[in-house]
């Protein structure tokens, strides 16, 4: 739902599964009524017309039960046709029961209540005529209530069921009206998170503009300094200090060229959407060897059972670079107390796959973050890691958790493997 509409209602779904609560509420204190009223209190009402009316409100109940239980999206039109069913009804048994004098006509108000806080103006509106065209009705035509046994009885039985119809509603206005606030609550903070995601996934996009077109430039000096190395090494071959140092740029060179390269694999398979096919060994494995090309000083504890090391995966472009990110969070966080320790396990959770990556670190900082933001405390780095690594896990329908474990962090990647491997 539009953020602009989340502000005027929450919706006919959020108001049919309170509708159906209530309506079987409607059936068990309707039936106790009717048969207090019949057999303790020996009034002479239609008790068969009325237990009648009873059950064929019970089988639309069982119906909209149904209903609800299917995949089906709820229209306005059909959960106003629910409310309609369930006026008509209560009006039908206030009929043969003194009609707009009997004390429990005002149980009339609580459909207006209910889909003023959760429907649309004209729906509000449509609600409250048919209720309003009911009353009427019951105030010219209705089955006058039978006097009590004892007549003077007849104005406290009057109000004792005022009181029970005062208790009975400020019950139901509190406890469904509470329901769909919870619901109007839910809606906003989802619709709050999706503002943030979509921030996110702006700067995300900014970022990697910025980077594409660093890449482009980037590949030109690189390529003079890649056929400048050779020239400088043919004129200082007798210089052997030198030479180390320019064997170590060389290499420091062609590793840029690596990397750029491997943005530019990135981007294709990105556009491509076609995922790579391994096994999670190899997958695992790839990803560690080029962490530890590139933190050859990290020390890496690999935790991956037998039986997930032979499964068959469709690598999805971005998951190694966010397992990457996670790793490097990790060895920073690490060497803040001066260790080079990090963890990974690959465990199976269900219909889930789990890479936990935990390190030694001072453990996340959540004041006034998210847990799913929450930052590993380190001075160094853009901060983007996590958020790159998010942003992976919502695009695969996955998720990512992070927490402190007392020794360090753990952040958790998991992903469905009706995504990642197409098996249950």
């Amino acid at each position: 739902m539009p953020p602009r509409l989340a502000n005027r209602h929450i919706g006919p779904s959020a108001l049919a599964r309170p509708l159906a609560w209530l309506r079987i509420c409607a059936i068990a204190g309707q039936s106790v009524a009717v048969l207090v009223c019949a057999l303790w209190m020996h009034l002479t009402i239609p008790l068969l017309t009325l237990l009648s009316g009873i059950g064929a409100l019970a089988v639309f109940a069982a119906f909209a039960a149904w209903r609800l239980s299917q995949p089906w999206p709820v229209h306005e039109w059909e959960t106003l046709l629910h409310i309609a069913i369930d006026t008509l009804m209560l009006g039908y048994l206030l009929y043969f029961t003194g009609g707009a004098t009997n004390p429990f006509i005002t149980l009339l108000l609580v459909p207006i209540a209910l889909s003023a806080a959760a429907l649309s103006a004209p729906a509000v509106l449509f609600t409250a005529a048919l209720a309003g065209l009911a009353y009427l009705v019951l105030l010219r035509w209705h089955v006058p209530l039978p006097v009590p046994p004892h007549e003077g009885d007849s104005f406290a039985l009057h109000v004792a069921g005022t009181g029970v119809n005062f208790v009975i509603t400020a019950l139901l206005l509190g406890f469904f009206v509470n329901r769909l606030a919870t619901a109007l609550r839910t809606q906003q903070l989802e619709v709050q998170r999706g503002r943030e995601r979509a921030l996110r996934d702006e700067g995300i996009l900014a970022i990697a503009t910025q980077a594409a077109g660093a890449a482009h430039e980037l590949n030109t000096p690189l390529g003079t300094m890649r056929t400048l190395l050779p020239e400088l090494r043919r004129e200082h071959a007798g210089d052997a200090r030198l030479e180390e140092d320019l064997t170590l740029l060389q290499e420091q060179v062609e590793r840029c060229r690596g990397i750029l390269r491997e943005m530019v694999a990135f981007g294709k398979a990105q556009l491509a959407q076609e995922p790579e096919r391994m096994t999670l060994y190899q997958f695992i494995h790839i990803c560690l060897e080029r962490f530890q090309l590139l933190r050859p000083e990290a020390e890496i504890e690999l935790t991956l059972p037998d039986e997930l090391a032979g499964l068959a995966l469709g690598v999805p472009a971005g998951l190694r670079h966010a397992l990457l990110n996670l790793l490097n969070n990790a060895l920073d966080a690490s060497a803040l107390l001066d260790s080079l320790a990090v963890e990974l396990e690959v465990r199976r959770d269900g219909t889930w796959l789990e890479l936990v990556v935990r390190d030694h670190g001072p453990g996340f900082d959540r004041a006034g973050n998210p847990p799913s933001l929450g930052r590993s405390g380190k001075q160094s780095g853009l901060g983007l890691g996590l958020a790159l690594t998010e942003a992976t896990a919502e695009r695969l329908d996955g998720e990512l958790i992070t927490q402190n474990t007392g020794q360090g962090a753990e952040v958790r990647l998991r992903l469905p493997f009706a995504t990642i491997a197409g098996v249950p």
